[in-house]
């Protein structure tokens, strides 16, 4: 019997949809520069627009608001890296990406408090807002946590930040195709995107400027592409992937049901299997795919191994932290106890879960913690 391998980790990267490997194949045809005008460039050119026409269908947006990068990673730091801001804030579970640019930045930067389940305190945002600093301050604030899956009270941080004077900058990297997103009914100062998070190619993304968002400075300079806003030739063949990847993301949202219920599915089996398994933000709302949990006793990077091995992939948190052991800064700003932040793990699901994954992984989970609990937990 062929050897199954079971992917549960779409949090990291979602396996390419069909409709996306066809969009780029086909759009590797373009042999044009978008910014030539003869007939080769005008084909990538129109390439390119229908592509921007796609993303912002998936968040109610303008085309001309979108702006391509090479992933959120780069519009997160182009957002933060604008010299106007007298002020930056940005909660503890944060990507990365967001924390080291709000860190590197010249003026100040605010850790705002999470609860336990990792949600943002509103009262802690506006002390903040409140302060007597002239000039506009910049408030991050992720969606949807690629580790948990808890999701921030976006809607009314947004009307707190707008009528504070201040900026919001949204990175919606996890909730974008799994809630819906509508910039034009929210004051989100920037919102950016990742293409491979929602079955696109890699290495493609999107910084969209809602109607108070403005960029003084762009992050690459040298060319005019992108409304003088990102310099160097588009990746043709990728934003057409990640447009692909867009529509049926949106086409999806209504699947959430769905992938509500095989979440809850494997909660439920974690529960019999492990009854002393803590799940992370469980009663609060998350993305319907992500599941975080932990059991005292293991280690997650044994966990993950012995994972592999029985041919599951999941992850111990988040992909862009991998190769490092040690505590994740997530749980760390949720002030999770040591003994589950060291044995967490992170099942995420999306468009090609099914059932039968589910239930492997179940079976994988009762093996690696009932059969192999001598080589797993902890000395």
């Amino acid at each position: 019997m062929p050897f199954v391998r079971t992917y549960r980790d779409f949090n990291a990267t979602s396996p390419l949809r069909p409709p996306a490997r066809a969009a780029v194949l086909d759009a590797l045809d373009c042999v044009g520069n978008p910014s030539s005008v003869h007939f080769e460039g005008r084909w990538a050119r129109r390439v390119l627009e229908d592509a921007r026409g796609g993303i912002s269908n998936l968040v109610n947006a303008s085309p001309r608001q979108v702006i391509f990068t090479s992933g959120a990673t780069e519009a997160n730091t182009t957002v933060i890296g604008q010299k106007r801001w007298v002020g930056i804030a940005a909660t503890g579970v944060e990507h990365p990406s967001v924390l080291e640019a709000a860190r590197r930045h010249g003026s100040g930067f605010t850790q705002l408090p999470v609860d336990r389940d990792g949600r943002v305190s509103i009262e802690a945002v506006k002390a903040w807002l409140s302060t007597s600093d002239d000039g506009e301050r910049l408030v991050c604030l992720q969606w949807g946590n690629n580790e948990t899956g808890v999701l921030q009270p976006v809607a009314e941080v947004a009307e707190i930040v707008a009528e504070a004077g201040g900026a919001l900058h949204v990175d919606a990297v996890q909730a974008v195709g799994r809630v819906p997103i509508d910039m034009a009914d929210c004051p989100i100062s920037f919102l950016t995107l990742s293409s491979h998070k929602i079955g696109g190619p890699q290495g493609v993304g999107a910084l969209v400027l809602g109607p108070r968002g403005d960029l003084h400075r762009p992050l690459l300079v040298g060319g005019g592409q992108e409304h003088w806003l990102r310099a160097g030739t588009e990746n043709v063949a990728g934003v057409a992937g990640f447009a692909a990847a867009a529509v049926c993301a949106l086409s999806e949202i209504s699947d959430a049901a769905r992938l509500c219920a095989l979440r809850d599915r494997l909660e439920e089996g974690l529960a019999s299997v492990t009854p002393e398994a803590v799940v992370l933000g469980k009663d609060v709302q998350r993305l319907v795919n992500t599941t975080s949990f932990g059991l005292a006793g293991f280690r997650a990077e044994t966990l993950v191994i012995a994972f592999d091995l029985v041919g599951v992939a999941l992850s111990a948190g988040s992909a862009c932290s991998s190769g490092k052991v040690g505590r994740s800064h997530v749980l760390g700003a949720m002030a999770v106890d040591e003994d589950i932040a060291q044995s967490t793990l992170r099942v995420s699901l999306g468009w090609s879960s099914s059932e039968d994954d589910v239930s492997r992984f179940l079976e994988a989970w009762a093996k690696v913690t009932q059969r192999d609990r001598a080589t797993a937990k902890v000395a």
